[in-house]
């Protein structure tokens, strides 16, 4: 583990390719150290929340012991993945559901709806939509958090949700690339791997994604999938078969691309943190979330320290990483503020008009 009194500007830049996670209602001691060192922001999951209130005195505390730009991200996609739930905030159907109703406009709104309630909170960036085509019935993991099983559907309605989250001043981040909707396995534990051929992805699981990039939008989120026909050797989240040639080249892909979470066992089971690190690095992963355990999260950082200062990764490679995330930030990442008040007012209510359809009752497969 890096010492604090050891770290240097090289390590700060490599750690600045990062975004952590912790537990509990209050950052602890390794967390508000790691925001000293360098991490670009910070991802809240569902045990660090209580009440809004409380959220946004430690997206505030947060942003306030970094003195500087520093992104705060959650994943707020409706229907069973909504870390924010009870008063407050609009139970969101699932996206299948919307997908259903196959109107664009609505779905802009719930984006906008979403941004809105993140914003009130100081959260800088969502991690939706799901993009992901839901050809598999027995998907344990996508399901219903998609849109549907029409990629040209997905393409429209996720989309326009993407655009309502920007319009209303939050990152989107469509998820998982190049396509997880035909999983059996759920990559949170085990990793999956897909047979289809590349004229199959370009005609189902790749339109959804090339539509965002076209779009302009500003992120995408890697999938820990294997995709045999692509890379039978590695995931997605490391191949420059996928990342490089396919979605940087091929779909003009020019935006922030984040990795899924690294310490799903689809990659902890499988490949050390530092291959996956160097790896997803260099095959352009702009931006690494390691959500849970700190002596992880650094152990993550002194791989990629080490792999540039032994010219495994070019320096190049981080400028260009940390430019991309740099231009992110300056976009949407907003110092601490005070706008929880906003949460019920008659604005925020008519943004949820229509959209409110009650908890929705579901495992969410994503929380473990």
């Amino acid at each position: 583990m890096t010492s604090p009194q050891k770290v240097d500007a090289l390590w700060r830049r490599c750690a600045g390719l990062f975004m952590v996670g912790f537990d509990g209602t209050a950052a602890p001691a390794s967390m508000l150290q790691l925001i000293d060192d360098g991490v670009y922001g910070a991802i809240l999951f569902k045990r660090n929340v209580e009440t809004p209130q409380q959220v946004a005195s430690l997206v505030r505390a947060l942003k306030t012991r970094a003195g500087r730009p520093f992104v705060l991200a959650v994943d707020q996609e409706g229907g069973r993945v909504a870390r924010l739930r009870g008063p407050g905030f609009t139970a969101l159907p699932p996206m299948r559901e919307l997908g259903r109703r196959d109107d664009a406009a609505l779905a802009k709104r719930a984006g906008r709806l979403l941004a809105y309630e993140l914003r009130s909170l100081g959260f800088d960036w969502d991690f939706a939509p799901v993009l992901d085509v839901d050809t598999n019935p027995a998907n344990p993991v996508i399901g219903d958090r998609s849109f549907g099983a029409d990629a040209a559907r997905v393409s429209k309605l996720g989309v326009a949700l993407g655009q309502g989250l920007e319009e209303g001043g939050v990152a989107a981040c469509g998820k998982h690339f190049p396509g997880h909707g035909d999983t059996a396995t759920d990559s949170h534990l085990a990793l999956p791997r897909l047979p289809h051929d590349l004229a199959r992805l370009r005609q189902v699981e790749l339109p959804p994604f090339a539509a965002f990039a076209r779009a302009g939008l500003a992120s995408l989120m890697t999938a820990h999938v294997v995709f045999e026909a692509l890379e039978p050797s590695v995931p997605a989240t490391m191949s420059k078969k996928v990342l490089v040639d396919l979605m940087r080249n091929e779909l003009g892909f020019s935006g922030v691309l984040v990795s899924d979470d690294l310490e799903m066992k689809a990659i902890a089971q499988h490949y050390s943190i530092e291959r996956a690190v160097i790896d997803g690095v260099n095959a352009t992963v702009d931006l690494f979330l390691v959500c849970h355990d700190p002596n992880l999260q650094r152990q993550a950082i002194d791989a990629l320290y080490a792999a540039v200062r032994d010219g495994r990764v070019s320096e190049t490679r981080l400028d260009e990483a940390s430019a991309r995330l740099t231009a992110l930030a300056r976009r949407f990442a907003r110092g601490p503020e005070d706008l929880v008040a906003r949460l019920g007012s008659a604005e925020h209510q008519a943004l949820a008009a229509g959209l409110d359809a009650g908890a929705f009752a579901g495992r969410d497969p994503t929380e473990r």
